[in-house]
């Protein structure tokens, strides 16, 4: 699926998508103060300014600056992260994070890192609506040029990676500047 596909699938989605379709694991009172790693996430800072600041995702945040991806991740975007916490990454098997963060490893980690990336603004209604869409799944195309499949188990939605592994979305829409957080409880690994 090609990033125009997708945009104008979410687009088309989004436009037919019922608000019923919006389950607790999904969703967000945008009035109150969103917080994530014991910090507000403020929706006046991009992605890496709130990141840096989550103490659930010190991981994410060292690896994001291992693998060059600081300035694109603060640049305009907009993006969407589907951001696994500490634990996520706790549960590779050992030596796993301590091997991509070596410099040698740069391009690894960096496609690892993409593959939790979607290029634009995609909210927990734009996921529910595309899998409502797909007749219970959706393939969605991530900046590493690999696919997510978007599902619902229970009341969570989950994203089964390339390999078979799945990941839950354990806290969504959180706004940023340049996109959108939804927090994982696992990391999703690429082809």
């Amino acid at each position: 699926m090609t990033r125009k596909f997708l945009i104008a699938a979410l687009i088309a989605t989004t436009a037919t998508a019922l608000p019923v379709l919006t389950t607790p694991a999904m969703a967000n009172h945008h009035n109150e103060k969103v917080m994530v790693g014991g910090a507000e996430m403020l929706p006046s800072r991009t992605i890496v300014e709130n990141a840096v600041n989550s103490a659930d995702h010190t991981t994410l945040v060292a690896a994001v600056k291992a693998a060059g991806l600081v300035d694109t991740l603060n640049s305009a975007g907009p993006f969407t992260v589907f951001a696994p916490t500490n634990a996520a990454f706790a549960k590779l098997p050992a030596g796993t994070v301590d091997t991509l963060l070596k410099p040698g490893n740069k391009a690894t980690l960096a496609k690892v890192l993409t593959y939790h990336v979607v290029a634009g603004k995609v909210t927990a209604a734009d996921v529910l609506g595309l899998i409502k869409a797909g007749n219970g799944s959706a393939k969605i195309t991530t900046v590493s040029g690999g696919t997510l499949t978007a599902s619902l188990m229970g009341d969570k939605v989950t994203l089964t990676d390339e390999k078979g592994g799945m990941a839950h979305v354990i806290q969504a829409d959180v706004m940023q500047k340049n996109g959108v957080i939804h927090v994982t409880d696992a990391v999703s690994l690429p082809n």
